[in-house]
């Protein structure tokens, strides 16, 4: 009886464990792949039937629940997902290895996948039919871009920034001054969350290039800037340099426009002296003399006829004697030589007790009549005004 019973509990565990035997076997429950990359989901089952079995692929994500794969009847089927082109079963079904791929992988892709196998004529405890993997696809940080706040004077104070647009995990950030001074930071002058270098009391030393790093599990990327410490403000610098190139342009045109009224007026101030005519100038006058006739003219001038043989007592005659005549041409014409061929005795009478010279009348010029025998003869002395070349009175 003892045997019987042993038995019938050995055949009762062994039937037992026959229905015991489908179970579905993970590899990891977390998997990481790096965005534009394939991961692998690693699921196999066990069991002792031969049958098909009916698996099913599901992803959980943001409290839903969808299909996206299954091999049922022996057919594979795909759901309608963005997913569809990208993913498959690792190897061809039917196979105990369940395992699916996933190409290109994506941000969007992450989330936990749950796959569940069942076999006909084969059972299998609670959740052990079950497999969970946990996908996260990691974005590596984009280019991160680093900046500069505040006046870079000695003495002042700085503050680098550096940021990533994308990455997941969410970047860390690492700071360093390049060689040939190489210097890393750390906390408190720098917060590697938030990306942040602040630089206090700065010096011309200070002065270089500065490298900031964002990394995650999925790669690192760089950027850098150049600090450049000066004595006194740039940008005070800048706009003196402005101003004053600004004030010298303004001073040239300003003189520039002063010269040329000057000489533009001058220019026109003698153009209207040689157009104008004087009002002040007075025209010179002609004697009255001048304006008559020629043959009065030389009747004045000519005849300077003195028959004035009555001013002097001594030697007094007739006029016809005594008379004399300055010609046109100067010459002078006394009277007739008398009958006995000697011309008269013209020497004059002393003065004052003195006598006066007798002039030779060879040495006298010929045609001329000495001015003291003008006078004797009472002739008026008369001035002539001389004439120009181009025939004006001077």
């Amino acid at each position: 009886m003892g045997a019987l019973r042993r038995a019938a509990l050995a055949l009762a565990a062994l039937l037992g464990v026959s229905l015991a035997v489908l179970e579905v076997h993970v590899g990891t429950s977390l998997v990481y792949s790096v965005e534009g990359q394939q991961a692998v989901l690693p699921v196999w089952y066990t069991s002792h039937s031969q049958n098909k079995p009916y698996v099913t692929w599901m992803l959980n994500k943001n409290a839903a629940h969808s299909q996206i794969l299954a091999y049922l009847g022996g057919v594979v089927k795909q759901a309608e997902t963005d997913l569809r082109p990208r993913m498959g079963f690792l190897y061809p079904m039917p196979n105990h290895n369940i395992s699916i791929f996933i190409n290109s992988t994506r941000e969007q892709d992450s989330g936990q996948y749950m796959c569940s196998v069942n076999v006909v004529d084969d059972s299998f405890t609670s959740d052990k039919n079950v497999g969970i993997i946990n996908l996260t696809v990691l974005v590596p940080p984009a280019t991160p871009t680093c900046q500069l706040h505040g006046n870079a004077v000695v003495g002042a104070n700085v503050t680098l920034s550096c940021s990533s647009k994308k990455g997941k995990p969410s970047p860390l950030y690492q700071w360093q001054r390049e060689p040939p001074t190489l210097q890393v930071f750390f906390p408190p002058a720098q917060d590697r969350t938030r990306g942040t270098l602040k630089l206090t009391n700065l010096s011309l030393e200070m002065s270089g290039v500065y490298v900031c790093r964002a990394e995650n599990q999925a790669g690192s990327k760089n950027c850098s800037i150049v600090l450049e410490v000066h004595s006194t403000s740039t940008k005070a610098v800048i706009a003196g340099a402005v101003l004053g190139s600004l004030g010298a342009l303004a001073t040239i045109i300003f003189f520039a426009q002063k010269v040329v009224g000057y000489r533009r007026k001058k220019r026109d101030s003698q153009e209207e002296g040689a157009n104008e005519i004087k009002e002040d100038a007075v025209a010179p006058k002609t004697p009255t003399w001048a304006r008559r006739p020629a043959s009065d003219t030389m009747s004045k001038t000519s005849t300077l006829s003195s028959i004035a043989g009555t001013r002097h007592t001594y030697g007094a005659r007739a006029p016809s004697d005594t008379a004399s005549i300055l010609t046109t041409t100067g010459s002078y014409r006394g009277p007739p030589p008398r009958a006995g061929g000697r011309p008269p005795n013209l020497s004059p009478p002393a003065v004052n007790g003195t006598p006066r010279r007798h002039q030779d009348p060879a040495t006298a010029p010929v045609g001329s009549l000495p001015s003291s025998s003008l006078a004797r003869a009472g002739a008026v002395p008369v001035m002539v005004p001389a004439q120009s070349r181009a025939g004006s009175l001077v």
